[in-house]
């Protein structure tokens, strides 16, 4: 890691055993190279053999500004007393209904053009 860009082999290196949770909130952060018949070696496998209990990673391009939204909600109810996999699952379910508000709004301004 001198040089500032961690790999997944030092990440693995590391004792992590007390790590409740690592997010990785950028995209495509679940990826990795596939090594002969060991599977998919990336950060998220380094982590794991580091010792950490759980992962948050994304398999996809995300967004910026709902990225910030999701941890934001994702940390504030853990920090209220939730557990780490409660607090996901709400803070999904917040930016599921956030996201079903604005397309609801949208076709309703929408359906007003009418050919």
């Amino acid at each position: 890691m001198e040089d500032g860009i961690a790999t997944a082999y030092e990440i693995s290196q590391l004792n992590l055993s007390n790590t409740q949770l690592v997010v990785l909130s950028a995209c495509e952060t679940a990826l990795g190279d596939i090594k002969g018949s060991e599977g998919v070696f990336g950060l998220q496998r380094g982590f794991k053999i580091a010792g950490v209990k759980k992962m948050i990673v994304s398999l996809w391009q995300v967004p910026d500004k709902e990225t910030a939204e999701l941890m934001t909600s994702l940390y504030s109810y853990w920090l209220s007393g939730k557990t780490v996999s409660e607090s996901f699952y709400q803070a999904q379910s917040d930016m599921r209904k956030s996201m079903r508000l604005i397309i609801g709004q949208l076709l309703f301004w929408w359906n007003k053009y009418r050919e």
